[in-house]
């Protein structure tokens, strides 16, 4: 399961309060950040430290993240995930054990911009967060990347996309619509 949002809406609380709920109803659960999955400072930053376009097609490495965690825990796989690839704060490979998917479990991946990338999630949550309250929301030093989520919400359309979309313009007050299969 995706959980995807701007970094402003906080997708790994949501996963990790998910993941914390579903033992009890008698389902695993694993949370599997993509920020994990971020490819090395050198391709990730080519073009320099604040370029959103880089942000926007650059940062996420999809095919390690399919390749480590998605494809593994899917059908057919054997059900050992990597929980980690890269460690962003030392820019080297973390050098984690792969765990076992949880017994008739969830596994969340919380991260930003991860739908249109032809990763297999089997349901999609978007927390939505309206380009006003994005700005309102993002401190100045990440104001730069404001004009990927533009862009990602421009050309992926991740609200028609996605099982279900929560508006979280405002974090207190969030709202809960269910798509598709969800509804």
């Amino acid at each position: 399961m995706a959980v995807d949002g701007p970094d402003v809406a906080a997708p790994e609380v949501l996963a990790a309060a998910v993941a914390e709920r579903l033992p009890p109803l008698g389902r695993g659960a694993a949370v599997v950040p993509a920020g994990g999955f971020l490819r090395p400072a050198s391709l990730r930053l080519e073009h320099g430290r604040t370029d959103p376009d880089a942000r926007y097609t650059d940062w996420l490495d999809a095919g390690a993240l399919a390749r480590e965690v998605l494809d593994p825990v899917g059908p057919g796989g054997p059900g050992l995930y990597l929980p980690v690839l890269w460690n962003v704060e030392t820019d080297r490979a973390a050098r984690a054990d792969r765990r076992p998917a949880p017994t008739r479990g969830v596994l969340l991946v919380p991260g930003a911009m991860l739908q249109g990338l032809g990763l297999a999630f089997d349901v999609v949550v978007h927390l939505r967060v309206g380009p006003a309250a994005r700005r309102r929301r993002t401190p100045p030093e990440q104001a730069w990347e404001l004009p990927a989520f533009d862009r990602y919400d421009d050309e992926v359309d991740p609200v028609a996309l996605a099982d279900a979309v929560v508006l979280a313009d405002s974090p207190d007050r969030p709202a809960l619509v269910l798509r598709g299969r969800l509804a």
